[in-house]
């Protein structure tokens, strides 16, 4: 048999798998009435959150639940690139629940009038994980249910996060959690602030250092150029912004901020396939983007001409945007709006920059100018210390069954637990492996350490769930 109709046989026949998946796949949406304060018996209002359902897979008799703690955006953005929550689901005859974060998606508390100061006071991590205990307690209602049918939560990022806190303070529901890339000591007095970006300028300099030192390079450039009214109007043209760079020094620095958000972000998506998680993106969007950075002789005007076709890679990999809106939320469904209120709050996650050991400007962290960026904007202080009281910090041999796995080219490893603090707090380090990479899907791209990473997850639960069957 040729190998064109060896290709045409595996399109029809990834066709039908595919199809046959995406059945599998098709969840439910549901409303739950929870309490706008958990905490308070003076505030009696409630709101609708929602959750996604599907029970294809699930044996009631003793099937676990497989409960996704949803993160800072549409709920349904991680139902589709959390592959491996499905996977686990027809493995161990689980039940899929997908549950959102309030003050996201369309889990509203005050509709369009949510993320006004004034009625966002009640977006905390601990507000959102007595939710989810809500929504568990709806679906297993009877103490019989509740005894058979374990509960397992699973989350990436900041979802990471919450399923290993709501594991912590609430041992008695959840009896386990998948924590990936959870950067849960990204914290003051935890990390150095200068760590997150040493990771980023990594994964560029690992590629191609003359593509880093360019980036790093490109600063000057912008400070050169945009010193005239002519080199602003020739930025603002070159880089196709929607609005016009002005005089104004803030200009400058929000554009600035734009280019060091696209870096970030390429590097946390530098996956081994193309994928629409964040953006629609090639393979190693890093390669990609390095690509046009390799030309270390570049005078001030073309080398941010080549900055612009490198972020483009992450802007308009499809060439369909007109033009780059600065301001604007581009990235897939995710509430930036509400996280930017939760880092001014109680997640609050100092970085900086040096300029020494990274590809950025010298940046320190100031507590003073943070604080008072966030009661310009917020009406609030900063709960530095919050999440440290709350959840206890590095004090982690109290708990019990969390897997905490973190990808070391995802620059949020940073803040994550990469070693063990129990037989059953432990940490699986992901060396080829980026942002939450080992909750997606499986891919014959995938590098051998995200395959065993996934494994290593669902032979875990497994053993869970049978410690969970003997104790009961």
């Amino acid at each position: 048999m040729t190998g064109k109709w060896l290709t045409l046989l595996c399109v029809t026949t990834c066709l039908i798998l595919a199809a046959v998946d995406a059945k599998k796949r098709f969840y439910q949406t549901f409303y739950i009435d929870v309490p706008l304060d958990h905490y308070s018996f003076a505030v009696n209002k409630t709101f609708k959150l929602r959750y996604l359902v599907n029970d294809t897979y699930w044996n009631k008799d003793d099937g676990p639940v497989l409960f996704y703690t949803g993160n800072e955006g549409a709920i349904e953005l991680f139902a589709e690139h959390t592959g491996l929550l499905w996977k686990m689901a027809s493995d161990l005859n689980g039940l899929v629940v997908f549950a959102e974060h309030r003050y996201y998606g369309k889990s509203l508390p005050f509709g369009n009038e949510s993320l006004t100061p004034h009625n966002i006071g009640y977006l905390t991590s601990s507000q959102a994980i007595a939710d989810y205990v809500d929504v568990i307690s709806f679906i297993l209602k009877d103490k019989a249910s509740q005894e058979r049918n374990p509960v397992y939560a699973i989350g990436g990022s900041y979802g990471g996060m919450l399923s290993a806190y709501i594991r912590m303070k609430y041992p008695h529901v959840v009896h386990g959690a998948i924590a990936a890339s959870a950067p849960i000591l990204q914290f003051q007095g935890l990390t150095p602030c200068d760590v997150f970006y040493r990771i980023v300028t990594s994964a560029y300099r690992s590629e191609d250092d003359r593509c880093s030192d360019n980036i790093k390079k490109s600063w000057s450039a912008i400070r050169n150029v945009s010193s005239t009214a002519d080199g602003r109007s020739w930025i603002s043209k070159e880089f196709k912004l929607c609005k016009p760079l002005s005089d104004a020094k803030d200009d400058i620095i929000v554009f600035k901020d734009w280019l060091i958000d696209t870096y970030t972000n390429l590097a946390m998506v530098n996956y081994p396939y193309a994928n629409d998680f964040l953006a629609s993106l090639p393979a190693f969007p890093v390669k990609e983007t390095c690509l046009h950075l390799r030309n270390k002789s570049l005078s001030d005007k073309p080398l941010l001409q080549a900055i612009f076709r490198a972020v483009s890679v992450f802007t308009n990999f499809t060439g369909t945007a007109k033009c780059n809106d600065l301001q604007a939320d581009s990235l897939n469904d995710l509430g930036t709006e509400a996280w930017d209120y939760q880092a001014c709050t109680e997640m609050v996650m100092p970085m900086c920059t040096t300029g020494v050991y990274d590809m950025f400007d010298n940046a320190p962290f100031s507590e003073d100018d943070f604080t008072s960026e966030c009661k310009k904007k917020w009406l609030v202080e900063p709960a530095f210390k919050l999440p440290l009281n709350e959840y206890g910090g590095k004090n982690l041999k109290y708990f019990s069954n969390i897997i905490f796995s973190n990808g070391l080219l995802d620059p949020w490893a940073s803040g994550g637990v990469l070693r063990n603090f129990s037989e059953s707090v432990v940490a699986i380090i992901i060396p080829e492996g980026a942002h939450h990479l080992d909750l997606m899907d499986d891919n014959v791209d995938d590098p051998d350490s995200v395959v065993q990473a996934r494994a290593f997850h669902t032979d875990t639960i497994k053993k869970w769930i049978d410690d969970y069957q003997l104790s009961n």
